[in-house]
């Protein structure tokens, strides 16, 4: 099962020339997971995968820079003759965001359902669930975990073998649970599996859910909108810095860091260069020795999640493929 996540707007509070407003997609098997949807967000997809057709959209908190692209993303979706139902989720007051949204809205084409979630809800989907947890930044405000199933244990086809089963629709039955000839599931596999973990913060402080939640996780976007000299400005408004973030990820031991939220101030690399050192000393290494663990990924990068046993996160930058074609009138509904 294929999971990875695409960077579509890494800017903070201001796009700038190379940075497009808060939006982050989730893409595991079949399912397309929009976070935040920033201002232009319908134009990044367009620019790096198309315009999808999205079931749900998660955001993380009100303001403007993560919400102000959905008018647009919706009615485009209308302009298309779109019928698939969607969802969108949010903290409290996601209903009265809509209503005084309506006028720019209009009527969709389609069934528009709206979910207000709490801290600790949780969405269960096929193979995974989606849990929302409390972040520090404004009342209503939260992040996102998608996390996987564990997965059964390799199987051992010489141990069942030698224990008489034969190969064959016996060997199925076995890895799907069942005993066969008195030979037990846990005689011939091995220990679970985890699953794997994405965690997304939104904005927020560095704070000790993000840092709960975010255990071991395979892949961690955390915003990091200030450098350690703003510091005091970052605590007063509720933001990270880069060294606050990766010093919360180097003790919650996650695989890779993805620092977005990006201040036009910034560049990126000295994000980079300060959270890859905070990091570092927390885990008692160099920084050239967690280079491939922290990134400030740009617009259209990549993070590819193998299975656990198969490896570690990968960044695809995206200036390794081209880029996906533009929507035709037709399809625009023009």
């Amino acid at each position: 099962m294929d999971l990875d996540v695409l960077f579509v707007g890494t800017a903070g509070s201001a796009p700038s020339a190379s940075r497009g407003l808060p939006a982050t997609l989730v893409r595991r098997g079949g399912d397309r997971l929009l976070f935040d949807c920033g201002e232009g967000t319908q134009r990044q997809l367009v620019r790096s995968i198309g315009l999808i057709e999205l079931e749900e959209v998660f955001l993380t908190h009100y303001h403007a820079d993560h919400v102000l692209g959905l008018p647009g993303l919706l009615k485009t979706f209308s302009l298309r003759g779109r019928e698939r139902p969607l969802t969108v989720y949010g903290p409290r007051g996601l209903t009265e965001l809509f209503r005084l949204l309506r006028p720019i809205v209009g009527r969709p084409s389609f069934p528009l359902e709206l979910a207000e979630l709490e801290a600790n809800d949780e969405l269960d989907r096929d193979g995974y669930r989606i849990a929302a947890y409390s972040t520090d930044h404004v009342p209503e405000s939260i992040g996102y975990a998608l996390v996987e199933d564990a997965r059964p244990g390799a199987f051992d086809p010489a141990r069942a073998e030698e224990l008489g089963v034969s190969p064959g629709p016996d060997f199925g039955r076995l890895q799907g649970g069942e005993t066969v000839d008195g030979v037990r599931p846990d005689q011939v596999m091995g220990e679970q599996r985890r699953g794997r973990k994405v965690v997304i913060s939104g904005d927020t402080a560095p704070c000790a859910m993000t840092r709960l939640v975010g255990w071991e996780a395979d892949l961690v976007v955390h915003e990091a909108t200030f450098l350690d000299e703003e510091a005091e400005r970052a605590a007063e408004t509720r933001h990270s810095t880069a060294r606050g973030a990766a010093q919360l990820a180097a003790e919650a031991g996650v695989r890779m860091l993805a620092l977005t939220h990006v201040s036009p101030r910034y560049s990126g690399r000295e994000l980079r260069d300060e959270a890859r050192a905070a990091f570092a000393t927390e885990l008692g290494e160099q920084p050239r020795d967690v280079s491939e663990r922290v990134i400030v990924p740009r617009d259209f990068d990549r993070v590819e999640i193998p299975f656990p046993e198969r490896g570690s996160p990968v960044h695809a930058k995206a200036s390794d493929r081209p880029p996906a074609p533009e929507l035709s009138p037709a399809e625009l509904g023009g």
